[in-house]
């Protein structure tokens, strides 16, 4: 390599936003160049995060299956966990099959992938800096790429609080999912999405779980009535939930580690195996040069986008955890195909209407577009319709009768503005009204298209037929 390239498009980071802006930015004919600063690809999501948890859960399901399927008649003996296969199989036949799996289609469509840490220098260039031992392409130190555009997706990191150092049995969500044996105390600080999740998922392999939620609820994203579902299952799993609870301290040794925290004034501690801290993300913009460059920030460090994903500077683009809105894989998938059609001079946009949003607790929560109270801030005259899954026959037969489909209604045109789902299946149920919601389709439409039967899917209809006025098995 020379010391200095000129490059067409440079995507710096190939995780879900960073690889599949540079598929579609191959597919749209562009030469593409992708930097990255880890020795795998797929960022985060599959790495450590999305992916892994998921494997994680269901061999906690899979414990859980074998542990007691009395209700069926079926009895077994104790069943026992090999913890190291399990860890070894998420590594081995999950993530490294799934990174392999980018790295392939990324070789398919030609794309240049270099290992290295980028740091812009200005709105047109950038130096890659050497991270270590190559896996792809090699970069020297020094190594100047000038760019026609560029494309960032950095991601983010978990923030850090006081008293909580990341190190040795204080652990972010990273090292929650690659402990080398299940704890037989764990406490997760933190009740949003990944702290739920994870604590489902030990607390299914055999752990005492304690979540400790400086707010007065756990996901506090979702409704409460959804988030009560969730509540009921933990307390049969003996975990317990510590709300408005504020963390201070953590001590540790080569055995334990014991946490204070304060409710209401009071102190109190727990000690267990290990911490994990899931008290949220922050956006991968403070080492990578943008002081050097004309891209606006706002809070919290967000680069400043319009609805294709262009910065303040025309030829730069940002895409995933590091522009507002959740900080979701799926959406940055969205977002990396806006912005490559973008710079393919395509008339892309950012155009949803609502994002999807999905916990993997028990049972599983989705909620896409306007819960009621939401319609109502913006003005929207609005009602409901529930549909429970206790109603369903496949739920039931599943022995998961738990939860709901409700949707979100105008009263004028029964169009469909939102939904909420809570049960088993809401991860699947959910892109079925994300298509409702962003297709601007009524409840109507819902009712008149034929659900197979038995399945998990028949509430989404005959929550329509609430809606509309005419419930069938309610």
């Amino acid at each position: 390599m020379s010391d200095v390239e000129k490059r067409d498009t440079v995507i710096i980071g190939a995780g879900p936003g960073g690889y599949v802006a540079a598929i579609r930015a191959a597919e749209l004919g562009q030469s593409v160049t992708v930097i990255e600063k880890s020795d795998t690809l797929g960022g985060v999501c599959l790495n450590v995060g999305c992916v892994p948890s998921k494997a994680l859960i269901n061999a906690g399901h899979r414990f859980q299956d074998a542990k007691d399927a009395s209700t069926f008649g079926i009895t077994t003996q104790a069943p026992s966990i090999d913890f190291s296969k399990t860890q070894a199989w998420k590594d081995e036949k999950v993530v490294a099959r799934m990174t392999s799996g980018v790295k392939m289609l990324l070789k398919k469509h030609k794309v240049d992938v270099i290992q290295g840490e980028a740091v812009l220098d200005s709105d047109t260039k950038l130096r890659v800096v050497s991270t270590g031992p190559k896996q792809f392409m090699s970069a020297d130190d020094g190594l100047t790429i000038e760019f026609k555009n560029l494309i960032i997706a950095t991601g983010s990191r978990p923030i850090e609080i006081p008293g909580f150092k990341f190190s040795g049995r204080v652990l972010d969500s990273t090292g929650g999912l690659n402990l080398p044996a299940i704890p037989k105390e764990f406490v997760v600080i933190g009740g949003g999405y990944v702290g739920t999740e994870l604590a489902g998922a030990y607390a299914n392999l055999g752990s005492h779980v304690t979540i400790l939620e400086g707010t007065n609820s756990i996901l506090p994203n979702f409704d409460k009535d959804m988030v009560k579902v969730v509540l009921s299952q933990m307390k049969k799993k003996g975990i317990d939930v510590i709300t408005n609870a504020m963390a201070k301290k953590s001590e540790q040794d080569d055995k334990s580690v014991t946490v204070t925290y304060e409710v209401d004034g009071k102190a109190s501690t727990i000690t267990a195996d290990y911490v994990m801290v899931t008290v949220g993300r922050r956006a991968n913009t403070d080492d990578i040069g943008l002081e050097m460059t004309s891209v606006k920030t706002g809070d919290h460090g967000l680069i400043e986008v319009d609805s294709q994903g262009r910065t303040s500077v025309p030829n730069i683009f940002a895409i995933g955890d590091i522009v507002a809105g959740p900080a979701l894989a799926h959406k940055a998938f969205f977002e990396a195909k806006t912005a490559a059609g973008a710079i393919a001079g395509k008339n892309t946009a950012n155009d949803w209407v609502g994002v999807p949003a999905v916990c993997f607790a028990d049972p599983e929560l989705a909620t896409v577009g306007l819960t009621q109270s939401e319609a109502k801030d913006k003005g929207l005259d609005v009602t409901t319709a529930k549909f429970p899954f206790a109603g369903n026959a496949r739920a039931v037969s599943l022995d998961q009768p738990d939860g709901f489909v409700r949707l979100v209604t105008t009263k004028d045109t029964n169009a469909v503005v939102g939904a909420q789902v809570v049960g088993p299946g809401a991860s699947d149920l959910i892109a079925e009204l994300s298509l409702a919601v962003n297709s601007g389709m009524n409840a109507e439409d819902i009712a008149l298209t034929i659900h197979p039967h038995p399945t998990l899917s028949e509430p989404i209809q005959e929550a329509a037929d609430v809606a509309i006025g005419f419930p069938t098995h309610i």
